[in-house]
């Protein structure tokens, strides 16, 4: 069964628990595994960025099937802040980042078992309400006066992108509000509390006809790598492998770009 610290899928474990510690549960209960070598089984835990939140439930959804007695516990959330929690010690198997500056964090801490490898690119778009009532066909028009955009925090990879973006384009744009993830920033336009947000292309896909997508040139310039990671200090290392495994596989890469990600 697969589990998510996402609101939407909040696990079943004791009612008010924080979900890091839902996760620290779920990554130190028992794997069945002892190296990367035996088969998958037990409890894998994956932190991923929140754009990889359908594609990657999807794979987990079929890794569990391929490997019946696994379970697979999903913390979809800004990269920095996944990447700082297991720079701290939080329990995980798998990282999957939605840029390799994120990811270095991680591997400059001596965190990943050998080299990270990309598996999916990504870009931007704008999402606008449905219908674009304000009739925005470019980056420019995000600067109109009383338009109400949001941006993903600088600080997470969606936010560094965008920034690029607009810096290529000559854009200066201050938005209404800087959320922590890419899915923060979109339901901001789906509920009608901001007329527009620069979000991945992937997320416009999957949010349907709650939003509008609007391509832009410069989104060429700012292209994220996604790159994964089996961790270190694995509690479950041959799910890990395994998964990672599926990921980079013709299935996997199928899945990705049925969601709108481009091959790496």
């Amino acid at each position: 069964m697969i589990r998510s610290a996402h609101r939407t899928r909040r696990s079943r474990r004791a009612a008010g628990a924080a979900a890091v510690v839902v996760l620290a549960l779920g990554g130190c209960s028992a794997s069945g595994t002892d190296s990367a070598g035996d088969a998958p089984s037990g409890t894998l835990t994956v932190f991923a960025a929140a754009s990889l939140k359908e594609s990657f439930t999807a794979l987990g959804e079929r890794f569990e099937k391929e490997h019946p007695g696994t379970e697979v516990t999903f913390n979809f959330g800004g990269s920095d802040a996944l990447a700082a929690g297991i720079t701290n010690g939080a329990p995980a198997d798998v990282f999957a980042a939605a840029s390799t500056r994120t990811m270095r964090l991680v591997t400059d801490a001596g965190d990943t078992a050998g080299e990270p490898s990309t598996f999916a690119r990504n870009r931007l778009e704008i999402a606008t309400v449905p219908g674009n009532p304000h009739r925005i066909g470019s980056l420019r028009d995000l600067a109109a006066p009383g338009l109400k955009v949001v941006l993903c925090d600088r600080a997470v990879p969606c936010g560094a992108a965008a920034r690029t973006a607009l810096t290529a384009g000559g854009v200066d744009l201050t938005p209404v509000s800087y959320e922590q993830d890419v899915k923060s920033a979109l339901t901001k336009v789906a509920l009608r509390e901001a007329d527009a947000a620069v979000v991945y292309r992937t997320d416009v896909r999957a949010a349907g006809d709650k939003v509008e997508g609007v391509q832009f040139p410069e989104s060429a310039e700012a292209v994220n790598a996604y790159p994964i990671a089996r961790l270190d200090n694995a509690p479950n290392p041959a799910a890990a492998k395994a998964f990672v495994a599926l990921v980079r596989s013709p299935e996997g890469r199928a899945v990705l770009s049925g969601a709108g990600f481009s091959a790496p």
